[in-house]
């Protein structure tokens, strides 16, 4: 086949990867819009259970993706100022441009051909010159909107504000913090990515982003106002930016995911919000998912689309419930901040329902036995604990 992919994320390059080393014959070119070393945001992070789908899918190309990652077993959420340890929860952290030229470079050395700084304009042209057109141009995709009208996307803005920083404060578990200011509650998403460097997503009500003068802030005055408020967390470190300015999560879903020969990848079809840490991992497994849909089909295209809806629209919708459910704990957690610590790490540990209290007990028996001796008069009345982990972070 002859494969032209719109976009050098994760999604476009490990399904190049994936596509190239099945079928050596394919011709793939991959168009992106930015230049070569250009990446925006810190660090990515995946559960142990995304990276098993990586390893099952391609063993040899998983040991070189994960070889330099930073690892962790266990997630803290601090409130109060008292850091709530929960274990059993493993995760791999590594740099976002590292992931990516990992990837490039896997793909170049398969004869994969990547095209930077190339903004395509008339995509109904490219089509008409390749078999199949893949659209992984992101959140904001060019692609979709040019064929709007086919794809049917629906997108919902949420009330929250965020600002990606980095920070040389090393934070070795997955940390949840929040933080009481005077002028209202801030929430710090952070996780050690590199030997040197940590995430720092930090995330306010829109109440308290007026209140604060974060509105008509610069984003330096931004970053020192964060910095100061996170002052006893960051340990004497300041936060770096990297055009760290304020937005709202957009979840975007689309009707219809193919059209005639081009179909939407990764972020272009579905965004999951970063509270649950889980769009790289989505992103790689559509990936995945088209691959083997194309493989098990050759030279039938609706086929291959068929078998590829079929196996990831119900993983969408799930993980996109639990992002609701998660986005909806996060914007009414004002109302939870009088619970002692370990309830509220908790309660959180629940917000999405797919984690249960025996799923708790499995994970890490002395977090829930610490829940238990808190609540000796409750009684919780569930299914028992599945095999399978589920996403608990950002």
């Amino acid at each position: 086949m002859k494969i032209a992919v719109i976009g050098a994320g994760p999604a476009g390059l490990y399904f190049s990867l994936l596509a190239k080393k099945h079928n050596p014959s394919h011709e793939i070119d991959i168009y992106e819009q930015n230049p070569e070393g250009a990446t925006y945001g810190w660090g990515v992070v995946f559960s142990d259970v995304g990276l098993a789908f990586l390893k099952e899918a391609d063993a040899e190309f998983f040991e070189e993706f994960t070889a330099h990652h930073e690892k962790c077993d266990y997630l803290e959420v601090v409130h109060r100022g008292t850091h709530v340890q929960i274990h059993g929860n493993h995760f791999s952290r590594t740099a976002r441009i590292d992931m990516l030229q990992v990837l490039q470079r896997a793909c170049t050395r398969l004869g994969i051909r990547i095209h930077y700084g190339q903004r395509i304009g008339d995509v109904s042209a490219l089509a008409s010159e390749v078999d199949l057109l893949i659209a992984a141009d992101g959140g904001n995709s060019a692609v979709r909107t040019q064929f709007s009208h086919h794809f049917q996307p629906t997108f919902e803005k949420r009330r929250n504000k965020f600002a990606w920083y980095g920070t040389r404060q090393r934070f070795h578990p997955v940390s949840l913090i929040f933080k009481q200011s005077p002028h209202g509650v801030f929430i710090a998403h952070s996780y050690q990515y590199s030997p040197e460097l940590s995430t720092f997503l930090v995330e306010v009500d829109p109440e308290t982003w007026t209140r604060a003068g974060l509105d008509t802030a610069s984003e330096d005055e931004s970053r020192r106002y964060c910095t100061e408020v996170f002052a006893e967390e960051l340990g004497g470190n300041t936060l770096l930016t990297n055009r760290s300015l304020w937005f709202e999560a957009n979840i975007v879903k689309n009707e219809q995911w193919t059209h005639r020969n081009i179909v939407l990848l990764g972020d272009a079809l579905r965004t999951v919000h970063f509270s649950l840490g889980s769009g790289t991992r989505m992103a790689m497994q559509d990936a995945i998912a088209l691959h083997k849909g194309i493989a098990a089909h050759p030279g039938d295209l609706p086929a291959a689309f068929a078998a590829f809806e079929g196996s990831r629209r119900p993983a969408s919708f799930s993980f996109q419930t639990s992002a609701a459910k998660s986005l909806d704990w996060y914007e009414n957690v004002a109302c939870k901040l009088d619970l002692d610590p370990v309830s509220f790490a908790y309660d959180y540990m629940r917000r999405t329902g797919q984690v249960s209290h025996a799923d708790l007990q499995q994970r890490d028996p002395h977090f829930a036995a610490a829940w238990d001796a808190l609540h000796p008069s409750s009684k919780v009345s569930e299914p028992a604990p599945k095999n399978q982990m589920k996403e608990t972070t950002a």
